[in-house]
């Protein structure tokens, strides 16, 4: 066997299906090109149209397979009415990744009760319900793959982590409970765990350089991450190789987890 079949068979997703919501901006587009040009015909789900259309007009060029659908997932009908629509262009998923995410993060005195559950709809809930509508069939097809994308508020508290690490600390949870449940029938569940990454999602951070150059030295590599860090991690849990990786916490986060 070649090198490149060797690669292939461990790496491939030819002929697979992958649903990435929030996969117009940051980690949850820079996965959305890993999963498509590793061979998967991959769904963005985000709100705003133009960046869909943008992201997928940029993966066609690549010469992927890459479809969008516009959905609201604050809400559990939008998030069924995604989740249908998603299934509806390419067939059902092999491979489901959870990156949407709102990151609403007002001082904790300051936590209302409409925050939070912003927060739990979009961070939490959402992942939930398509993991339910999802994860049943690839169970009965013998293989799947949901990887979630969490924080390190998780883990830590730290810049004012009020309901955003709680949701998020819930959804690591919620990995191992779906891990629990569906993979004795070949689908694994996982999350990836960011460092700080420069995304538009840490807009409120990434704008004071002196809290990004504190960040970054809190890593062992004295950088901050990139949305591209997350490529080769999302195609690893989503193929063959990761089949006995699941219920795990994987951090790609430059050391910061650990310095």
């Amino acid at each position: 066997m070649t090198s490149q079949a060797y690669l292939s068979e461990l790496f491939s997703l030819d002929d697979r299906v992958a649903v990435v919501t929030g996969g117009s901006s940051g980690i949850g587009r820079a996965v959305a090109g890993a999963l498509a040009r590793a061979g998967a015909s991959v769904v963005v789900v985000a709100r705003g149209r133009e960046r869909l259309a943008q992201t997928t007009a940029e993966l066609a060029a690549h010469g992927c397979r890459a479809a969008w659908v516009a959905a609201d997932l604050s809400t559990r009908d939008g998030v069924r009415a995604a989740a249908e629509e998603a299934a509806g262009v390419f067939g059902e998923p092999d491979i489901l990744v959870n990156s949407a995410g709102i990151n609403l993060r007002p001082p904790m005195d300051d936590l209302d009760e409409d925050v939070w559950d912003t927060t739990m709809a979009v961070n939490l809930e959402a992942p939930h319900l398509l993991g339910r509508r999802f994860g049943p069939g690839m169970a009965e097809r013998g293989f799947g793959r949901i990887i979630h994308i969490s924080s390190q508020q998780a883990h830590r508290a730290f810049v004012r982590s009020g309901a955003y690490g709680v949701s998020k600390g819930a959804l690591e949870a919620l990995a191992r409970s779906q891990a629990e449940a569906w993979s004795p029938h070949g689908v694994t569940c996982n999350t990836l765990v960011p460092g700080f990454v420069m995304t538009p999602l840490n807009a409120r951070l990434s704008s004071d350089p002196a809290t990004v150059a504190a960040l970054a030295a809190r890593t062992m590599t004295g950088r901050n991450g990139l949305a591209e860090d997350f490529a080769g991690a999302a195609v690893f849990l989503a193929g063959r190789a990761a089949a006995y990786v699941t219920g795990q916490s994987l951090f790609v986060d430059g050391g910061f987890s650990v310095h």
